[in-house]
């Protein structure tokens, strides 16, 4: 399962670089969006677990929604970056997104910053530098 989050994000960066070509960002990043919400909720029936969403908290239906905010800002921008640059030079910036998570789950979230994360957080973060310049 793993290796298929690599292979799809991956297929992802470069069929949207490919797709948006001609193609308004706002209007390709809706689009997906649209291909996304159908693949989620037909899983959600495949799997028979709609029935699920009256027990969500209110606290939890925020954030849901906070994430869904900031997942589609993130994907307005992350398009139309891809659209006017280039593919190797702005996924690995998008990647950041490995770096950042990891130093705001220790600042809100208390979880453990081993050394082996700030490690390899400063080794993502040089290797984004090195692509990127």
């Amino acid at each position: 399962m793993v290796d298929s989050i690599a292979l799809f994000a991956a297929l992802t960066s470069i069929l949207a670089k490919i797709g948006i070509e001609d193609v308004n960002s706002n209007l390709a990043t809706a689009i997906r969006t649209v291909v996304v919400v159908v693949m989620s909720w037909g899983m959600v029936f495949l799997t028979n677990t709609q029935g699920g969403i009256t027990e969500i908290s209110k606290k939890s239906w925020i954030f849901l929604i906070l994430s869904g905010l900031a997942t589609g800002a993130s994907w307005l921008c992350y398009y139309r970056t891809l659209q006017i640059g280039e593919a190797s030079k702005v996924v690995p910036i998008d990647k950041l997104s490995v770096v950042i998570p990891l130093l705001l789950a220790f600042v809100f979230l208390h979880e453990e910053f081993t050394a082996k994360s700030l490690i390899g957080c400063a080794l993502i973060g040089a290797g984004t530098l090195c692509m990127v310049l």
